[in-house]
C-alpha cells in the first residue's frame, strides 16, 4: 500500500469507529474482566485500542508494532514494581494487534505464546467479534500472569494501573 492511501485510511477511521466496534457496555465489562484477572497475580494488564495513527507515524511509515511499544511507555506498563506488566494493542484502521510485555513476562513467556494469543484475537475481529477477542487476551494474559506471577495467600495486588481501556 502506498504512503498516501495509507495516510487516509488511517485519517479515515476516527472514535465512531471505536464506538462501534466497543460500545460503552462492552468497555466496561472489559474493564471488569480485567480488574478480576488482577485480583488473582501480581501483573497489571492495559488494553489500548486506536483508530488510526498518529500523523507523525504515518509520515515516518511506522509499523503498528513501533506504536504499541510506543503506547507500552506512555501509558506507563512498563512501570510496574514487579516487569509484569502487559499490553494488548489493537490498531483498527490496519486490523492490527501487538502484545507487549515487560521484561519479566517476555523472559518467562516466549513469543510463540503471544503469537498464538494475536491469531485466537484475530480470528474473533475477522468476525466482527471484538470484545470476545479482547476478553480471549485478557483471559489468555490472566493464564500467563498467574502461572508465572501468582499472590500468595492474603496478599492483594495493588492497582497499578487503570482497568479501563486507553481509547485514542
Amino acid at each position: 500500500m502506498g504512503r498516501l492511501a495509507r495516510i487516509l485510511r488511517h485519517r479515515w477511521y476516527d472514535e465512531t469507529d471505536t464506538a462501534r466496534a466497543l460500545d460503552a457496555a462492552a468497555l466496561a465489562r472489559l474493564a471488569q474482566r480485567v480488574a478480576a484477572s488482577e485480583r488473582g497475580h501480581s501483573g497489571e494488564i492495559r488494553l489500548c485500542i486506536e483508530a488510526g495513527l498518529p500523523l507523525s507515524y504515518l509520515w515516518r511509515d511506522a509499523t503498528p508494532r513501533q506504536r504499541a511499544v510506543t503506547m507500552f511507555g506512555k501509558l506507563r506498563v512498563w512501570d510496574t514494581e514487579h516487569n509484569n506488566g502487559v499490553l494488548i494493542y489493537l490498531l483498527l484502521a490496519e486490523h492490527a494487534i501487538e502484545v507487549v510485555a515487560d521484561r519479566a513476562v517476555a523472559r518467562a513467556v516466549p513469543q510463540a505464546h503471544w503469537d498464538g494469543v494475536v491469531g485466537a484475537m484475530r480470528e474473533a475481529f475477522r468476525g466482527g467479534r471484538f470484545e470476545d477477542g479482547l476478553a480471549q487476551a485478557v483471559d489468555a494474559v490472566d493464564a500467563v500472569l498467574a502461572q508465572h506471577f501468582p499472590l500468595a495467600a492474603g496478599q492483594a495486588n495493588p492497582n497499578e494501573l487503570p482497568d479501563r481501556a486507553d481509547l485514542r
